[in-house]
């Protein structure tokens, strides 16, 4: 229950960080270093290549449970490792969204997309075209906004993808043109 989380983000044993995540205030766990995963990983790619515009952790007013990456509308999204699609539609905070299960418990998510490609019970491998970019209402620029989950913790894409030495921009100011409405941020 959201009322039941302090509003400042609490930290766990483990490392993780409990934070209110999205429009909604979503409790989520986040795990923003680089976990020891063992032989339990998943060997991620790039769900597409361009500048990462918003990392994963506080902004002003919320969390970011993910990354956002910019790209042209209508870029190819492509799946960032083998799976099977769990969910394909629209959800709030998410606009159209795809979730892929992987194996060990991981989820990766796609979401503010133009266009799904692929439906729930697809079997997708990696580097298969899943959607294309699209745009959230309060956003300036077409982006995707991805994450990588497991057993619903959120975990930093950024310490999990390849490294491709990026730079990464974080600013609610270049993402957003006015106060987002309830369904407009990301989760």
């Amino acid at each position: 229950r959201p009322e039941a989380v302090a509003t400042k983000p609490l930290l766990q044993a483990d490392g993780s960080v409990v934070a209110l995540v999205g429009p909604r205030r979503i409790p989520t766990r986040l795990y923003l270093n680089v976990p020891e995963l063992g032989d339990q990983g998943v060997e991620f790619a790039w769900p597409l290549l361009g500048p990462v515009i918003s990392a994963m952790g506080a902004r002003k007013r919320v969390w970011h449970a993910g990354i956002d990456i910019q790209a042209d509308l209508g870029t190819p999204v492509y799946a960032a490792a083998p799976g099977d699609v769990y969910f394909s539609g629209s959800a709030p905070g998410y606009g159209r969204v795809v979730k892929i299960e992987h194996s060990n418990g991981f989820m990766s998510i796609y979401a503010h997309n133009l266009e799904n490609l692929v439906n729930a019970g697809d079997r997708v491998e990696a580097g298969a075209v899943i959607a294309t970019v699209g745009k959230n209402k309060g956003a300036v620029t077409t982006h995707l906004h991805f994450e990588i989950r497991r057993d619903g913790m959120a975990y930093n894409p950024l310490v999990l993808l390849p490294r491709r030495g990026v730079a990464v921009a974080h600013s609610d100011e270049e993402m957003t043109q006015a106060a987002p409405s309830e369904d407009d941020e990301d989760e």
